[in-house]
């Protein structure tokens, strides 16, 4: 049997509570019951943490962007102390446990751009059977986190946040028809993640006039110059883990990008694994499709792969670290296959 309970922000008949986090803090800690926080339609500006098994976050209204989980922390954010939040802060959904799923939301960090406001997560996924169905992700630079952390930092303090000392748990993560936004490696982190019938959207970080008018100053980025807008991924996966992320049927789209000035990804880490299995991907992509992010021993290390029906031309101009997988061999990439674990899970 599964507990229901009902949040609206303007309070109803048969409302229990106001807010989301006063929801889900009237969930026994040691929960092991199904239980279905049903969230009428509105705007909850709350920095939200799911740290108990066994729970649905669900939006009621028709559409997913009725109900906006929404919150505008960002790493560039001066604290107190006179440090900056740094990006593990900044998220403003946190799950922290096993068998959690999000139906029908928009997740949302609000901050505002990633040049001036940096790294913004709106969701922190961090636990084993994640389920994230029919929901809206907006961001900017690192909307979504597929957690866990990798086992180092490459700089110090760079993991500062909620899961800094926690163990590394590399759970298995599955989106269905959802929408995801951003413009640097926005999604990103350690986890085996399968995106099914996805919306993949690249939005534009600087116009052609800021790049032209700053054609001959030398201190312009080489991403400027070259007119690279964004990487859609930046995979952390750990050395020996079977999969990384699997993009099967998802459309890869522009969002007002150039054409040729995004990659579909790079590497976080040196074992990164990402993969993208019949999807519509538009021009905004670089024929290279993948980055090395200067990093040579990667190019030895990474699995990227890309398997389309009719389009191997398109892609003939992949950096040679790219693969391109057989029909037959995509079968290995199967739903079934990459979320199966020790207790051959299949999410419904």
């Amino acid at each position: 049997m599964c507990k229901i309970i009902y949040v609206s922000e303007n309070g109803n008949d048969r409302q229990d509570f106001t807010s989301v986090t006063e929801a889900l803090q009237s969930i026994p800690q040691d929960n092991k019951e199904p239980v279905t926080i049903c969230i009428a339609p509105g705007i909850y500006h709350e920095k939200i943490t799911v740290d108990k098994p066994f729970v649905m976050l669900k939006g009621m209204g028709k559409g997913n962007e009725e109900t906006v989980l929404t919150y505008d922390d960002y790493a560039n954010l001066v604290m107190e102390d006179g440090s900056k939040m740094g990006t593990f802060r900044s998220y403003s959904l946190l799950v922290d446990a096993h068998d959690v799923t999000l139906r029908n939301l928009t997740i949302e960090n609000a901050s505002g751009d990633s040049a001036t406001h940096g790294q913004a997560i709106a969701l922190y996924a961090d636990g084993d059977r994640i389920v994230v169905d029919g929901c809206r992700l907006l961001g900017h630079q690192d909307t979504l986190f597929t957690g866990p952390l990798p086992p180092k930092e490459m700089v110090k303090d760079g993991f500062i946040g909620p899961k800094q000392y926690a163990p590394r748990i590399n759970g298995r993560q599955y989106y269905k028809d959802c929408y995801i936004c951003g413009d640097v490696d926005f999604i990103f982190g350690s986890a085996t993640a399968y995106f099914e019938n996805c919306t993949i959207e690249s939005l534009r970080r600087f116009s052609d006039a800021l790049t032209d008018a700053k054609a001959e100053n030398e201190s312009q980025s080489h991403e400027q110059k070259e007119q690279i807008q964004g990487y859609v991924t930046a995979a952390s996966t750990p050395e020996g883990q079977a999969f990384g992320y699997v993009f099967a049927d998802c459309k890869i789209i522009a969002g007002g990008c150039p054409k040729h000035s995004v990659y579909l990804g790079r590497p976080w880490r040196d074992y990164a694994k990402t993969v993208f299995i019949d999807c519509i991907i538009e021009e905004h992509i670089r024929p290279a499709l993948f980055h090395d992010w200067n990093k040579e021993k990667a190019r030895e290390t990474v699995f990227y792969g890309i398997c389309q029906k009719d389009t191997s031309e398109a892609f003939a101009e992949r950096a040679d670290f790219v693969q391109e997988i057989s029909p037959k061999r995509a079968q290995e990439f199967s739903k079934e296959k990459v979320l199966a674990g020790d207790d051959a899970w299949c999410p419904a």
